[in-house]
């Protein structure tokens, strides 16, 4: 269970974290450069009719990096995305620059990864006819197999748009936060957080080969199942979960959002105990 002490949180940290932290000491090596990346929270009302929440997770498959954790729909940034001709709804790069610390093309790119990403993994297109529109289901054999040439690298995010003549609603984005990778890692990621609302009409689908299980849950529920060893996650999920938990309702999200600083990198970092053992530090 996370604790806060002097404004810090503290995981718990599994030994295989413990283990490879420690050899990478021990070794002496340079830590990897940490890839940019987008992640996404995607959160409905709840189903039963009551006032709060839930938010979609999915559990990584083992091959995949950090398999068997529980994590939200995301991935790398495509630098080409940086300088696609989109048509874009809501806040332009240069206000997405603003509010995320990045030049207008970077901040593009990562938006567009945000977008992608929910698409690819979860089967939510955050896009829509006009400008003031949302897609409503797009589960159907034609969407699908727009779904696979994305994901199978026959088309860009920016090519799919254009195609399908949809413009991007950058306005369903909420800019949350930004974690980057421990420098222990083999594989590192400068990963923003953005939470979106999923469209009316639109249902997500487990159609990521990435992983082996979703699932829907209140963002309390699933931060005590966390506490209770029942999911396995890493910190900035555990900690992301909490933050939006803290929402009474969908609608102070925006509000939320508003008050964070999405430009602050967070890394935990692996700090050793009197046992003998070590847990996972965030200033």
């Amino acid at each position: 269970m996370p604790n806060h002490s002097a404004g810090k949180l503290i995981f718990p940290a599994e030994e295989s974290f413990v283990a490879r932290a420690r050899r990478f000491h021990a070794e002496g090596r340079p830590p990897a450069p940490a890839r940019r990346a987008a992640t996404v929270p995607l959160l409905r009302p709840d189903p039963s009719g009551g006032d709060g929440f839930e938010v979609y997770l999915i559990r990584r498959a083992a091959r995949m990096t950090f398999g068997g954790m529980y994590a939200f729909p995301g991935g790398s940034v495509d630098p080409a995305d940086s300088s696609a001709d989109l048509d874009w709804a809501g806040p332009g790069p240069r206000q997405w620059g603003d509010r995320l610390g990045l030049p207008p093309a970077e901040a593009q790119a990562l938006v567009c990864a945000a977008a992608r990403e929910v698409f690819e993994e979860a089967g939510v297109l955050l896009a829509g006819p006009h400008p003031d529109e949302v897609l409503g289901d797009v589960s159907g054999d034609d969407w699908e197999r727009c779904r696979q040439a994305l994901v199978d690298g026959r088309t860009s995010f920016a090519d799919l748009l254009r195609d399908c003549r949809l413009t991007l609603r950058s306005d369903l984005l909420l800019p949350w936060s930004r974690w980057v990778t421990p420098e222990f890692e083999a594989r590192r990621f400068d990963t923003y957080f953005f939470v979106a609302l999923l469209p009316e009409g639109q249902l997500t689908r487990d159609v990521s080969g990435e992983a082996d299980q979703t699932r829907w849950l209140s963002p309390a529920d699933a931060v005590a199942r966390a506490d209770a060893g029942e999911l396995t996650m890493l910190p900035p999920t555990r900690a992301t979960l909490r933050e939006i938990a803290d929402c009474v309702d969908l609608a102070g999200l925006p509000a939320a959002a508003a008050r964070r600083d999405p430009t602050r990198p967070l890394m935990p970092r692996l700090e050793s105990t009197p046992d003998g053992g070590a847990h996972f530090l965030v200033d």
